[in-house]
């Protein structure tokens, strides 16, 4: 586990990054919602408006950061509506006493409605749009989704902490076993693409002109029902419908594979290990005790354990199918 976290990332320290860069704030950090990085909204002599990150060291290395930057700028050269990080001088990765940090435009926005099919419609042709582009070449230095990191190494982790009680422990990995290993049998991808990676409702902000992403912060390697699946909610009826209506934009532009639905609820399995492993990595970080205060106690690990039976159940239900039964 990472002993890091952001003590030494003071107010001072990042308006001398920024500085460094050509740009002057004229106005106080706006600290917004993140907690893996730092990022905050500020403007400048004259006026305008700007987001910086400050990425969290010992997690991405200077090459998959690049590439984050350059898959951003790729996107926004065929006009794919995805906040790029800003090139002062050229560069767009900055670096001030060990911190990575990036300067985006502020760009705003209403949260994506998840139950609004008009809004479905058009997020699915800017999905196909966005993939047809990431699948014309793979990724070099970023990760793909992939068993052994986002399974097995994420129950390591959650073990290692020794965070779950005593009296929860056997009934807790024993549902978290099983969920693993259920999950892993089912995770076999056959095409890769690059992906946004963490595509869901808080990272899509829409405007009247439609939706634009913001935080590639996720992207990796991975099958494109990752980047789809997110956005289904609701009872299986409801989910056929949204998805339908997603793919019928979304195959305008690129080709679904419909074997891929079977590889939703292992991935949805990937997500909640992940979260559950994330929050015990980063549980030393000051940040994570005040805005997770529910994490780590008793009644947490309780509905945990409900909620893998949960999950174990999803898995052995038959997929997700566009065609009857």
């Amino acid at each position: 586990m990472s002993v890091f976290d952001f003590t030494t990332l003071s107010p001072d320290l990042i308006l001398d990054g920024l500085e460094s860069t050509g740009l002057f704030v004229d106005s106080g950090l706006l600290a917004l919602n993140s907690y893996e990085n730092r990022v905050y909204q500020f403007h400048d002599e004259d006026k305008k408006k700007y987001v910086t990150k400050f990425y969290r060291p010992q997690r991405w290395t200077e090459a998959e950061l690049r590439e984050e930057h350059s898959f951003a700028f790729e996107l926004a050269k065929h006009e794919l509506p995805l906040v790029a990080p800003i090139k002062i001088g050229g560069e767009s990765l900055f670096s001030h006493q060990g911190f990575h940090f990036a300067i985006y435009p502020c760009r705003g926005g209403r949260i994506f409605e998840v139950d609004n099919l008009d809004q479905l419609e058009w997020m699915g042709r800017f999905l196909g749009r966005i993939h047809a582009v990431a699948a014309t070449k793979p990724f070099k230095h970023r990760p793909t989704y992939n068993k052994q990191e986002m399974l097995f190494q994420a129950t390591d982790i959650i073990k290692d902490s020794g965070f779950v009680p005593h009296y929860l422990s056997k009934a807790f990995f024993t549902i978290l076993e099983q969920v693993v290993d259920i999950a892993a049998q089912q995770y076999q991808p056959s095409h890769e693409i690059r992906l946004h990676g963490d595509c869901h409702a808080g990272n899509i902000l829409w405007t009247d002109k439609g939706p634009h992403f913001v935080d590639l912060d996720d992207c990796r390697m991975g099958p494109a029902i990752q980047d789809l699946w997110m956005m289904l909610s609701g009872d299986r009826q409801q989910r056929l419908l949204q998805l339908d209506t997603m793919l019928s934009g979304y195959e305008e532009f690129y080709s679904f594979e419909p074997k891929q639905l079977i590889l939703i609820e292992s991935l949805r399995t990937m997500r909640v290990v992940n979260y559950m492993a994330w929050l015990c990595k980063r549980w030393q970080d000051p940040a994570f005790p005040h805005n997770f205060p529910w994490f780590n106690t008793d009644k947490y690990w309780e509905q945990q354990i409900l909620m893998l039976k949960e999950q174990v159940s999803a898995l052995q239900q038959p997929p997700l199918s566009l065609l009857p039964a």
